[in-house]
């Protein structure tokens, strides 16, 4: 009996947590099954259950060598991934456009960072591939780096197919679907994690950390079992389990979906454009030749039409799909894209992004207490104590120990003033923490 056909059959009284107790005249949407690891439910730290079916579900999909199901994101994979793979104060490789989990591994660890640099796009202003090249030459300059970690889908569905002679972690969280066909193969890596909720039909917080080298396993699960939490949702594995059984009979629906992605590619649009893209269940809309910008795109999707985007960035827009979209979804979204398209102008002036700067010596992320509020445009020259990143897609674009320079101040500026979305840590901006000097 799977795990949902046994909590769809619970019987029994609960005097134990959690304090809801399943009593409906709180109205809490999902209590019913929410339990903790009483008899015959399994314990997901130390599975034996119907937790290690999902768990073995979830490595015969992902053809890996184990599988570990994960409920606090990505995040938590890539935090036990790193740690299982280098000690204290080692060298790392990783892609200028890794998620901010990755720096807060190399933060804790004190890891020694050397970047690789992804291509760039200069319509939109995003990071794209990143060639076996760039990799190669990254290996050459650190011979002594223990791990190489890169992002592969990125966020707007780029592939980058590598290999490395030392363990390669690849942060897959947006390529949860990938390697059902027809979409595109399953990333390779020693370690690889996914968020399921972000591309396939499971709650949010629910994602996979692949081993494909079982070597890692043991020492995966050990840091695995420090940073997850102690009190997983039934609730959230529940949903994994109900996914994986859709997963075994899926094949047509994910065929009508990649044909309805296919035709909105095919749509005729005067100024706006799809960007081309690997995952192309990754709608990235430009409005580089449009006389808007994507954050009033987005403003006018979602107060005319009701479409609320995934990000809304200076040149573009970020519109996640998935096989949940049905065929009246896509018409919905067409139609509201031709309608702007039609009463947009063109853009009288092109911007050409470049690349934020990327750091040439290899980088340790330090974090002072205290600090000084600096205004953005007296921060060149400074040292960062904190991050700042536009979100989505959490990419730091400065990091703790950084200098700022001139180039970063007017491209957080530039966002800034395009209404983008851009955090920092303290809360403060445009004013910036930086270390005392």
């Amino acid at each position: 009996m799977s795990l949902n056909d046994k909590l769809n059959r619970l019987d029994s009284y609960p005097f134990h947590m959690p304090g809801h107790k399943r009593n409906a005249v709180f109205g809490i949407a999902g209590a019913e099954i929410d339990i903790t690891e009483i008899d015959g439910f399994d314990n997901l730290h130390g599975a034996g259950g119907v937790i290690k079916e999902i768990e073995d579900g979830l490595s015969e999909h992902y053809k890996s060598r184990r599988s570990f199901l994960l409920v606090n994101g990505s995040t938590v994979g890539i935090l036990s991934a790193i740690f299982a793979v280098c000690g204290r104060g080692d060298k790392i490789i990783i892609a200028r456009n890794c998620h901010k989990s990755v720096f807060g591994a190399c933060y804790l660890l004190g890891l020694k960072i050397a970047f690789a640099e992804p291509e760039f796009d200069s319509e939109c202003g995003y990071y794209t591939k990143l060639t076996q090249g760039e990799i190669d030459r990254a290996a050459a300059a650190n011979p002594d780096a223990k791990a190489v970690v890169i992002t592969s889908p990125t966020y707007e569905g780029i592939i980058s197919d590598i290999t490395c002679r030392i363990p390669l972690i690849v942060d897959a969280a947006h390529g949860a679907h990938l390697g059902i066909d027809p979409f595109p193969a399953y990333p390779a890596g020693d370690i690889v994690i996914s968020s399921l909720h972000k591309t396939l039909p499971a709650l949010t917080q629910t994602a996979v950390a692949n081993i494909f080298n079982d070597s890692f396993s043991d020492i995966f699960k050990r840091y695995l079992d420090i940073f997850e939490t102690s009190s997983p949702s039934y609730v959230l594995m529940n949903s994994v389990d109900i996914c994986l059984k859709y997963l075994k009979g899926c094949k047509s629906d994910f065929e009508d979906y990649h044909k309805r992605l296919e035709e909105l590619r095919k749509t005729g649009f005067m100024r706006l454009k799809i960007k081309d893209s690997d995952d192309i269940g990754k709608v990235i809309v430009s409005t580089a030749s449009a006389s808007i910008g994507g954050s009033e795109l987005a403003d006018i999707l979602r107060k005319r039409f009701g479409i609320e985007v995934e990000g809304a960035c200076k040149e573009h827009i970020i519109l996640m799909t998935s096989v949940a979209d049905g065929e009246k979804a896509f018409e919905k979204l067409k139609g509201a894209l031709l309608t702007i398209d039609g009463e947009c102008d063109k853009k009288s002036r092109r911007i050409d992004f470049t690349a934020p700067p990327c750091p040439e010596n290899e980088t340790v992320i330090t974090i002072s207490d205290g600090g000084e509020l600096v205004d953005l445009d007296d921060a060149a020259g400074q040292v960062a104590n904190e991050y700042i990143f536009a979100y989505p897609p959490d990419i730091p674009i400065v990091m703790p120990g950084e200098i700022i320079t001139g180039e970063i101040t007017k491209y957080i500026r530039s966002l800034l003033d395009s209404k983008v979305n851009v955090i920092s840590d303290s809360g403060n901006l445009p004013k910036v923490l930086t270390k005392k000097r």
